[in-house]
């Protein structure tokens, strides 16, 4: 049989035996093991979030009781049971996208040692049947022996270019599987980035957490008629700045474009995981029986009832247009720890009372990045996420200075609005 042929012969069936070997690579033992350490893992951590989910049920049911200095000193217990299991789960998750990354890094070089074996291997076959496949007929006839042998070469070398547009397809494929795991380790990386920052703004919660516990337990002999006062001197103070921001917004003198704002639908994600709605938007029947604490029977915003240290999430995509912290200042009760959202389309979003803030102000944020913790700061009689939409025309970002006429806080900031800027959050969150 011609030399050509039998060396091409060779070539062919390298190449397929190498393509066959695409998953029986060198590495297999220890793609397995990192296998099995992220199922095991993900097990673990699926005991832990069962654990997270009990603690939430009972914290929950405290908040629904009769406030006392013994309930919230239990509530802030149970709570810090939580975020450090919570914080555990961040941990958790932080060694499996690292088991993920070193598994995709394994996986990606053997595909890229397999595709340029595969090309070399296809190159020396294609130089080879290309030698073939230049021989004329009458060549073939005067280089064999036989008419049989002559249509020998013809079929084996349409049974090589077969073989060899199949191998070309297979690396074509191989090309895309690399893709597909490096698209995968960028969103593996992505993601643990966000875990970093989960994890440090966990432990700033856990850490004023611990000062909020301890503040309560300085009081003296657990004097429940110290722990009633203090809250009635928060809600002092706080209707107070409530009628002065309800002055001040009504004088605001602010134009603005009713067509400038999308149509009512479902536009935004749930701010949090858990929808438990304690407060809604408007003339709410306690902002009608408590008209001094809005400084009017209305309600800016809509109020979700969850644990301190709970993930809140951006809405929809936008820019941070500012963050604040009125808590820093002393006897300035109002948003607490808070962050303002513009989303580009009209609307701009306001998550207030935060435990933690992670995001600053310029910065660019996606549809449910983590932007900061519930909390219970500012003029917050227990932990909730309060959350505002404003039309974006009217909203603007104020020293409290401005506001108040009498204040050690001057230099607080705050966003407020004319109350026709106002919008209710439900018209643009998803049917509960």
């Amino acid at each position: 049989m011609n030399y050509l042929v039998r060396t091409s012969s060779i070539a062919i069936v390298s190449v397929l035996a190498l393509v066959s070997m695409t998953h029986m690579v060198f590495s297999a033992s220890r793609v397995d093991e990192l296998k099995n350490k992220i199922e095991e893992r993900n097990n673990q951590l699926e005991t832990l979030e069962e654990e997270i989910a009990e603690y939430t049920v009972e914290i929950q049911k405290i908040a629904g009781e009769k406030r006392t200095l013994q309930s919230a000193i239990q509530e802030l217990s149970l709570t810090e049971r939580r975020l450090t299991t919570d914080l555990r789960v961040t941990e958790g998750n932080i060694e499996t996208t690292n088991l993920s990354l070193e598994k995709l890094s394994i996986e990606i070089d053997e595909h890229e040692e397999l595709i340029a074996k595969s090309k070399d291997a296809l190159a020396k076959s294609l130089r080879t049947v290309n030698t073939l496949d230049s021989q004329t007929l009458v060549e073939a006839f005067l280089k064999e022996e036989t008419l049989s042998e002559v249509w020998e070469i013809v079929d084996r070398l349409r049974q090589f270019q077969i073989g060899l547009q199949s191998n070309l397809d297979t690396v074509k494929e191989l090309r895309n599987e690399l893709s597909s795991r490096k698209n995968e380790e960028e969103h593996e990386k992505d993601e643990l980035i966000s875990l970093q920052g989960q994890l440090s703004g966990q432990r700033s919660v856990i850490a004023s957490n611990k000062q909020e516990k301890d503040q309560l337990l300085s009081i003296k002999e657990n004097d429940e008629a110290s722990y009633e006062r203090l809250i009635d001197e928060k809600k002092r103070l706080r209707e107070e700045f409530q009628r002065e921001l309800q002055d001040f917004e009504a004088q605001l003198q602010i134009e603005l474009d009713p067509d400038a704002i999308p149509d009512a639908g479902a536009l935004f994600n749930w701010p949090v995981d858990s929808v438990i709605i304690t407060q809604h938007f408007g003339g709410t029947e306690f902002a009608k029986r408590n008209p001094q604490v809005y400084g009017r029977p209305f309600h800016n915003g809509t109020d979700f009832g969850i644990p301190t240290g709970s993930k809140v999430y951006s809405v929809i995509g936008g820019v941070v247009t500012a963050t604040g912290d009125t808590d820093i200042f002393p006897s300035c009760l109002s948003y607490g720890k808070w962050i303002l959202v513009n989303h580009q389309n009209g609307l701009s979003t306001l998550y207030a009372h935060l435990s933690h803030i992670s995001v600053a102000p310029g910065q660019q944020v996606s549809r449910g990045a983590v932007i900061g913790f519930s909390g219970n700061t500012g003029y917050s009689t227990g932990p909730h996420l309060h959350f505002t939409v404003y039309q974006t025309e009217g909203v603007r970002v104020v020293r409290l200075g401005d506001v108040k006429t009498r204040t050690n806080c001057a230099d607080a900031q705050i966003p407020v609005a004319p109350f026709d800027a106002y919008l209710d959050p439900l018209q643009y969150l998803p049917e509960i």
